[in-house]
């Protein structure tokens, strides 16, 4: 088998939701270059890291101490352990050190043929210090050769071209284009060693029919916080485009998360030279680091939050009447009227849940709630107040404060808000259904209100709707679950009033 060295552009691209990507390169123990940066670039970029080291350096953000590079048969141990295990969807190639290196990854590069290669040519760090021998510079171009596209700066791309170095833009492109012809590689070409105010870059393609050149302008950011940029694009890159239909396109992206990643930099303080860059400035930005709990976190978290409410409820002459059978005929049918106005408009707000769902199953459970569960606990209203001794009651403040609470979260149109406000009713009176079950008997007054709430399929229905909102609150960002949260107990200290007002009338 050969190396891979099909043209991205003409590649089927990779349906992977997270790209597997190897780095094999030197080390840095500031975490800024080598694979310590690579890895953070990989996992910024959305892919998994992997790392085979070929050097260890011991270096800082100040400059290079030295460099031990352990025996190249351990180098051959670690990439046949990596890809004896793994499919791999792309490869960064970083530090090398020198000939007998190159050529071990070069053997292996050839047996596998990984789909991507991006090779950064690392010769001299930031510092000026030199990471690879003179003599091993005919053997990283052979090496480029087997790489999809190259990363090099100013200085390097001129060790590749075996020219002078550019000195300005227009030259560095002209050498890269050969570089391009003359390697059969694409070229990022870097233009941040030139003294001027920008700091382009271009992708060159000359290994077509006809030169193709994607300039990326950029100001330029004037920071020190550039240790391991070449290493941090490099692998970002390799990452972006395993499912790229466009190699320009997926420059283009990498270049603005090192972009922001950069101007991130000066909220780091790691060492006293040339720092790193921020690789997660802008993910921990726009998300934050708050983790999103699992349904069965917000289902105990939500329950618990109510405990006084549902104390309260337990403690209400009400409830315990209910229970023991002791309560008023009169208080318990006056509780009923409320609830038959109540229910009129939370059917109104389940199908208006309904209407709102985002999925099939979601749709048409609430649905069903609006009708089935509905009607069944209407039929138990009818048959308490069957001699319309109640009829024209009109709603009570707390009926009345419970259903505008309701109508407003169906105005809002959000639906995860809604079906939150909507739970208590399910929740609450199935539990105190079930904890006031034992207590019924063949002579027990409310024995029909109690079996009703009590009954299998109530529980069934509830822990639907339980489901339903504890996935949604768990996929919610934090500000649509709090809102959620605020919804859901407002509700059930709604249903607290509720039982409270039977009794003050």
């Amino acid at each position: 088998m050969s190396a891979d060295t099909t043209p991205l552009a003409t590649r089927t691209p990779a349906t992977r939701a997270v790209p597997r990507v190897l780095s094999i390169a030197g080390t840095d123990p500031t975490g800024g270059a080598g694979i310590q940066a690579d890895l953070k670039s990989i996992g910024a970029n959305g892919g998994y890291g992997m790392a085979v080291v070929t050097a260890l350096v011991a270096q800082n953000t100040r400059g290079v101490r030295s460099v031990h590079v352990p025996p190249v048969t351990f180098l051959r141990e670690q990439l046949d352990a990596v890809s004896d295990d793994v499919e791999l969807d792309a490869v960064k190639i970083g530090m090398l050190a020198d000939v007998d290196v190159i050529t071990a990854v070069r053997e292996w590069l050839v047996r596998v043929a990984p789909p991507i290669v991006v090779l950064d040519p690392v010769m001299v760090a930031t510092s000026g210090d030199r990471l690879l021998r003179a003599d091993a510079e005919g053997a990283l171009r052979e090496l480029a050769r087997l790489a999809h596209v190259v990363t090099p700066n100013i200085p390097e791309l001129a060790i590749l071209a075996d020219e002078p170095q550019a000195t300005s833009w227009q030259q560095t492109l002209d050498q890269a284009a050969r570089v391009s012809t003359r390697l059969g590689v694409m070229v990022l070409a870097k233009g941040g060693h030139l003294e001027c105010d920008t700091a382009p870059d271009a992708l060159v393609d000359a290994t077509g029919d006809e030169l193709l050149v994607t300039v990326y302008e950029a100001s330029r950011i004037e920071t020190t916080n550039t240790h391991g940029t070449g290493c941090s694009l490099s692998s970002g890159l390799a990452t972006r485009l395993v499912g790229s239909l466009q190699p320009a396109h997926a420059v283009g992206e990498v270049k603005r998360w090192i972009s922001e990643s950069i101007r991130g930099g000066r909220d780091l303080a790691v060492g006293d030279g040339n720092g790193p860059i921020h690789h997660f400035a802008g993910m921990w930005q726009r998300a934050g680091l708050d983790t999103r709990p699992t349904p069965g976190e917000v289902r105990a978290d939500w329950w618990e939050s109510i405990r006084e409410v549902r104390e309260q409820i337990d403690a209400l002459p009400f409830v315990l009447g209910l229970g023991d059978g002791s309560l008023r005929d009169d208080a318990f049918r006056g509780y009923l009227a409320q609830d038959a106005l109540y229910l009129r408009d939370y059917a109104r707000a389940l199908a208006t849940a309904s209407a709102l769902a985002p999925t099939v199953a979601e749709q048409a459970f609430w649905a069903a709630a609006s009708q089935g569960s509905i009607t069944a606990e209407l039929e138990l209203h009818e048959s308490w107040l069957a001699d319309g001794a109640y009829d024209g009651t009109v709603a009570d403040d707390a009926t009345s404060a419970y259903l505008n609470h309701l109508l407003a979260r169906c105005a809002e149109g959000r639906y995860d808000t809604l079906i939150a406000a909507l739970l208590p009713c399910f929740w609450l009176y199935q539990d105190i259904g079930l904890r006031l079950l034992p207590r019924s008997h063949d002579t027990h007054p409310y024995r029909s209100w109690i079996e009703t709430y009590a009954d299998a399929g109530i529980a069934e229905v509830t822990e639907t709707a339980v489901e339903f909102v504890t996935q949604a609150a768990a996929r919610a960002e934090e500000r649509g679950r709090e809102a959620m949260r605020v919804a859901f107990t407002r509700s059930a200290e709604h249903e607290l009033a509720f039982f409270v007002a039977p009794l003050l009338s």
